[in-house]
């Protein structure tokens, strides 16, 4: 099922209701999903190589806790935030000031990835730093996303709740 934007994410409590979670494509709903967001966003820092490091070993340990008390929702939640840090972390390593697409995000648009019909500003020249914290937090996602406890509790998670 796909992730389901039309709910009330500002009062609504994930670790309280996981049935209503759904995983998405990527990282749908990363900046949304409470009380999440609030736990692992102020850790989630990509500017330097060293700032990259510390952030993906932080958020990673968020992830491992939450498998740890068996909470999929948090766990998946920091795996999105690592492949955050990389999606982000590789913007700004090709577009100077981290804009992708010329024009607004539209209205009805807001807060979901994509292009929306925009087109795509042109690449600048890679900037090494922002590539290195990239390949920081992609390492860390892909560490995550292979884990085998957080593949059990996702398998777990989608034959009881849905896919």
């Amino acid at each position: 099922m796909p992730f389901n934007y039309n709910q009330d994410f500002r009062s609504l409590d994930l670790r309280q209701h996981p049935e209503l979670y759904r995983v998405g494509k990527g990282e749908q709903g990363v900046l949304l999903v409470q009380p999440y967001k609030g736990e692992i966003l102020p850790h989630w820092r990509f500017r330097t190589p060293a700032v990259a490091r510390e952030s993906s070993e932080t958020i990673y340990g968020l992830f491992e806790a939450y498998l740890k008390a068996n909470d999929f929702v948090g766990a998946d939640m920091a795996r999105k935030f690592l492949q955050m840090g990389f999606t982000r972390a590789r913007r700004y390593a090709n577009h100077q000031g981290g804009k992708k697409y010329d024009g607004p995000v539209p209205a009805d648009k807001k807060g979901q990835s994509g292009a929306h019909g925009r087109p795509e500003l042109p690449r600048t020249p890679e900037d090494p730093e922002k590539a290195e914290a990239a390949a920081i937090f992609k390492r860390k996602w892909d560490e995550a996303k292979q884990h085998p406890e957080y593949l059990r509790q996702r398998a777990e998670f989608e034959a009881r709740y849905g896919k």
